[in-house]
């Protein structure tokens, strides 16, 4: 019994010596993993049934990984590969505010000019509005996309630049007064694409091609400006339907917001120009890449993440990365994601695409910038965690609620468009030829939420005899948008 247990104690030592030895193996080998590696790991998912992503990495003004994962078109079995072309949606922006800034490099214009001079079809609001305040998102112009939809437009219609100035130019209001506040507004952009093209006489796609394209070599780059137009080796973008993927259809014809067309290889390449400039220079660059200021003297700021603000600059937002000065913007149209992030100290970029709707671009492309730079940053900070209120919201009370006093015909001479107000089980309904139906939802006296592709807040309003005249309507981009009661 003694030697059975002796032999017992033994074989137990022995394997808790293997286990020991195996978890520092797998320490060892897990630190040594390179970066490469880590990526082909983040993307595994992606497969020959999938869309998927295309990756790059610049260190030093080359390109030091460049990859692509799963498939670019679904319906003819085409995988993603560096070259693949995508449309990177909002990541536009700073093509736009450089080409702006070339031109002020040569006299043409001057940030400080009033867009009326280019284009004298945006409305006298009374107050100036300049070309600073398109470029920074102070302008205080309700955005195309906020308007369109509130106007009845779906997101995947046929959408041009023309159409987008039309509706600006019947726009009566203002979402504030010129530089006093920050609100992200794509309108600026598609206005500042067409003085681009106003003062240099041609379009934006040809002036950013002869201008920026050609100089730095990117030769699959491209402003999408027809939506009928023939793009080689383009990534078509999709959403998860179940288990199945749908197409997510996007027909713009409308630039300067967005519709680059790019790669990962090309899009490096304008990267590392803002290293060694070889279109424009170091003045521009830094004008590009200065945080906003407000009339007021104060900083204007997207957000704070994790104690850490981030600031918008031209095109870009700026941020202190912790510990590390970071310049980057998102994308997302239809089903296309994109991300491009510069760390101008370490010369270091990551740019990723990718055409799977729920792709997190940034988030991705900041934990790819971490394979490689984490020596360099500081601990994350502690979030701190707010106590959440678990106490219930009260909800408005719908008895005391004539339903048949709010509807009506309802028309907006803004919007060009009409809403129909129906009372239908103990709720009102905003109908439209275009649109599905959208149930409200009481939040206070006369007041409504609900959804028109964006979430929507509906104000109604009286008269001295309390009968109801109109509404305002709001989104996340268009404040008090007017309506009149018609019928």
């Amino acid at each position: 019994m003694k030697k059975y247990g002796s032999k017992l104690i033994s074989a137990s030592l022995l394997i808790i010596l293997i286990g020991q030895l195996c978890v520092q193996t797998f320490a060892q080998t897990n630190q040594e993993v390179s970066p490469e590696k880590r990526i082909d790991a983040l993307f595994s998912n992606y497969n020959s049934k999938t869309p998927g992503v295309a990756v790059a990495v610049v260190k030093d003004g080359k390109i030091i990984f460049k990859k692509g994962y799963g498939m670019a078109n679904l319906e003819y079995d085409v995988s993603i590969t560096p070259s693949t072309v995508f449309h990177i949606a909002s990541v536009s922006k700073q093509f736009t505010t450089f080409s702006i800034l070339l031109l002020e490099k040569e006299g043409k214009l001057s940030l400080d000019d009033d867009v009326r001079k280019y284009i004298p079809e945006v409305p006298d609001f009374g107050k100036t509005i300049t070309l600073k305040h398109l470029a920074t998102h102070t302008s205080g112009i309700k955005d195309q996309w906020a308007l369109l939809t509130l106007a009845g437009w779906r997101m995947d219609d046929v959408i041009t630049t023309e159409q987008i100035l039309k509706l600006i130019s019947r726009q009566k209001s203002l979402n504030f007064e010129p530089g006093s506040k920050f609100k992200y507004s794509n309108s600026g952009f598609t206005l500042l694409a067409e003085v681009v093209a106003r003062v240099s006489n041609q379009s934006f796609a040809e002036f950013t091609q002869k201008n920026i394209f050609q100089p730095l070599k990117m030769t699959n780059t491209q402003f999408y400006d027809d939506h009928e137009k023939i793009i080689k080796n383009r990534a078509y973008s999709y959403a998860k339907d179940g288990n199945a993927y749908k197409k997510q259809v996007l027909s713009y014809s409308n630039v300067g917001a967005t519709s680059l067309f790019t790669t990962v290889e090309d899009l490096s390449k304008w990267a590392i120009n803002f290293e060694n400039p070889t279109v424009g220079d170091f003045e521009i660059v830094e004008k590009l890449q200065q945080s906003v200021k407000l009339a007021n003297g104060q900083n204007a700021v997207l957000s704070v993440v994790d104690g850490e603000t981030i600031r918008p600059a031209m095109g870009q937002f700026v941020r202190n990365y912790r510990g590390l000065d970071l310049i980057n913007h998102t994308g997302g149209d239809a089903g296309f994601r994109a991300y491009l992030v510069r760390f101008p100290s370490e010369k270091f970029s990551v740019m990723v695409f990718s055409n799977d709707a729920d792709f997190s671009s940034l988030q991705t492309g900041l934990k790819i910038a971490k394979f490689y730079l984490n020596d360099k940053l500081k601990p994350k900070i502690p979030e701190n965690k707010a106590v959440s209120d678990t106490s219930k919201k009260t909800v408005p009370s719908t008895a005391s609620i004539n339903f048949s006093d709010f509807v009506g015909r309802y028309h907006s001479q803004e919007l060009s468009t009409d809403y129909t107000v129906i009372a239908r089980n103990e709720k009102l309904t905003l109908t439209h030829n275009r649109l599905s139906d959208t149930e409200l939802s009481l939040v206070g006296k006369d007041k409504f939420a609900g959804k028109i592709w964006f979430p929507v807040e509906v104000e109604f309003y009286r008269d001295n005899k309390k009968n109801i005249t109109g509404f305002s309507i709001s989104n996340f981009g268009a404040e008090n948008v007017s309506f009149d009661k018609v019928e």
